[in-house]
């Protein structure tokens, strides 16, 4: 049954190709027929051709999700969130501008059958390689459509029904398609219709996310027609710089306006609204408040709140005239940790190796790259490397790289590896313990001789700035023979060790800091008992884990608040434990005063013990006459 209906589909298709043929069955929709022509005159694809889609190789992917990675840490929240509200038998997929499958959310049950279809990471979904789909056709077309079995262009996706959505960067340009892809049969294409208004909100979410990361250094205008929408979805996004004039604008802002993005960007607010840049400036806050009237030139209200930049850490100017810039994770709010940081951005300008201790989660990551930014090689590339997260067999070819065919399945056009990669710049070695030994002897002759060789390949220069980081005791390791004394002493330049999250003085700002990137712009009010809370726990994972927790917090509150009863059951407070020996204690002391009158020095001798003791015994129970 299925294979005639793949027959009959691929004769359907082809009868598209020929002149006058009548339109008819899915290509009756003009849409379907122009991007079923695209495929047979432009691709030159065969509506027969049953392979699978093409996957990227593991690299390729690695370096496309790095580029879109703020982007794809927003998103993942609403990927997650969209699937809860669908029905089970749905996968939902982010895409990069290319149309290739960055991230993936299914369900355990049915994600080898979303894998045999080919929606999985890394898989080309572009019109140009599978023809007409969700995701390709919305890169080409750029706004939100469905694509109905029979109305794909390849007939092994006929039983296939995708709604996607495009998701713009704040100047406009496509940045990815958030798609969604059902294989049930009993899916009626009126139904999918649900199922895309869904997709478009969710990409609409995404949106706002990136364009309020993007502009957190900018004055944010927010407003719509209506008080409450503003902070929803729906609301009109404007950048303002410091000088007053519009910086960006989202797609909601143009509708309320009524503009063009050319006719806006560049242009003083006070050309817009009825209101000097000063006096729109001085209604700014970084709090939450109530949407105040907004005049346009035209005769429009609006309603609108204006938030403030977030402010930079700015570095102690004795030491460094260069702001900090803000990076997830790191809090500098405490004495020891600001000279930390002065002391290790001066030796990294002197070219000095720093070495970073700290547990697991701690931000060492955070803190070289925060360190990076401070320096002069701020514009070059920062590249960092876990060596305990990558196969040993691979960790060679990540870090030196390879020519082409050096080896069977390399790629044809070789690799850059992490150092070539990180040229001019910063190479981060993230748990640098775990290294080999035989990578190790390689790393050291880097650093002494300036030169890279890559597998296969010729030796290049190569001018990088190493800062190493491990929550070992390398000097153990040393001493346990599993790590070289000699690259030792050349990576501790300067050893810096960042304090557990438990023992940080600043735990209160850095709580701030997290849950202002969590929330992703939305205002989140975090009660105080579920304040305290947070701050008291040991945190054994420190702000990994603790970041982890406010992400969540935030994805599942609905009317923007956190209590203490939100918080996950292993960080509640623990219930008082019964302590049926202090009831006993207490009846018992009670029953004897009862006895006695009262008279203690009976009721202490009735009871075999001092007066003194009594008489503790009653404050602890707050036992009294009255």
């Amino acid at each position: 049954m299925q294979d005639h209906r793949m027959s009959h589909h691929t004769g359907q298709v082809l009868t598209l190709a020929q002149q006058n043929a009548p339109l008819a069955g899915p290509a009756a929709d003009p849409s379907i027929a122009r991007s079923w022509l695209r495929c047979l005159q432009q691709h030159r694809l065969d509506p027969a051709h049953a392979d699978a889609p093409a996957v990227l190789e593991a690299a390729r992917i690695r370096e496309r999700r790095e580029q879109l990675q703020p982007m794809l840490s927003i998103a993942g929240g609403e990927m997650h969130s969209l699937h809860r509200q669908l029905a089970g038998g749905h996968v939902v997929a982010l895409t990069d501008a290319d149309g290739v499958i960055l991230d993936c959310v299914a369900g355990h049950p049915e994600r080898s059958l979303f894998e045999q279809a080919g929606l999985w990471s890394g898989a080309d979904w572009s019109e140009a390689a599978e023809g007409t789909n969700g995701i390709g056709t919305c890169v080409v077309e750029r706004q939100a459509l469905t694509i109905y079995q029979e109305e794909h262009f390849r007939s092994r996706h006929i039983q296939l029904a995708c709604s996607a959505s495009p998701v713009f960067d704040p100047h406009g340009n496509l940045l990815a398609v958030l798609d969604v892809s059902s294989i049930r049969r009993e899916m009626s294409r009126q139904g999918q219709f649900h199922t895309t208004a869904l997709v478009n909100l969710s990409a609409k979410v995404i949106e706002g996310g990136v364009f309020l990361q993007h502009f957190e250094r900018d004055w944010l205008l927010r407003f719509h027609a209506q008080p409450e929408y503003v902070g929803l979805f729906s609301e009109g996004l404007l950048a303002v710089g410091g000088d007053g004039r519009i910086r960006a604008a989202n797609q909601s802002a143009l509708n309320l306006l009524g503009a063009t993005r050319q006719s806006l960007l560049g242009q003083p607010v006070d050309t817009v609204f009825d209101v000097s840049a000063d006096a729109l400036l001085a209604r700014a806050t970084q709090a939450s408040g109530v949407a105040w009237p907004l005049h346009t030139h035209q005769g429009r209200t609006l309603f609108g709140l204006l938030r403030a930049p977030r402010p930079r850490p700015v570095a102690d100017t004795a030491l460094t005239s260069k702001p900090v810039q803000a990076t997830p994770g790191l809090c500098l709010q405490t004495d020891g940790l600001r000279t930390d940081f002065h002391r290790a951005l001066r030796v990294y300008e002197h070219d000095v190796p720093l070495l970073l201790y700290g547990e697991t989660g701690t931000g060492k990551e955070a803190f070289a790259k925060a360190v990076h930014q401070a320096s002069s090689r701020t514009a070059q590339p920062f590249v960092a490397i876990n060596c305990a997260a990558i196969p040993e067999a691979l960790i060679e070819s990540e870090l030196f790289g390879y020519r082409g065919g050096s080896f069977t399945g390399a790629r044809k056009e070789g690799m850059r590896g992490k150092l070539q990669q990180a040229d001019g710049g910063t190479l981060f070695l993230d748990e640098i313990g775990d290294m080999s030994l035989m990578l190790q002897t390689r790393l050291l002759r880097v650093l002494e001789e300036r030169t890279v060789v890559p597998l296969g390949g010729e030796a290049q220069p190569v001018d990088v700035r190493i800062i190493s980081a491990s929550h070992r005791d390398l000097e153990a390791r040393v001493r346990e023979g599993a790590f070289r004394e000699d690259l030792y002493y050349r990576l501790n330049g300067l050893r810096i060790t960042l304090p557990p999250l438990r023992e940080r003085a600043d735990k209160a700002a850095l709580l701030a800091d997290l849950l202002a990137e969590a929330s992703r712009g939305r205002v989140i009010r975090l009660d105080d008992d579920a304040r305290d809370t947070l701050l008291t726990q040991p945190w054994p994972g420190n702000v990994r884990q603790l970041r982890n927790v406010l992400r969540t917090l935030v994805a599942l509150s609905d009317d923007s608040r956190i209590r203490l009863r939100d918080l996950p059951a292993e960080l509640q407070p623990a219930a008082e434990a019964p302590a049926p020996l202090e009831d006993a204690e207490k009846t018992a002391l009670l029953a004897a005063l009862k006895t006695h009158d009262w008279r203690m020095a009976q009721t202490a001798e009735a009871l075999g013990i001092s007066r003194n003791t009594l008489y503790r015994k009653l404050r602890k129970h707050g036992i009294s006459r009255e």
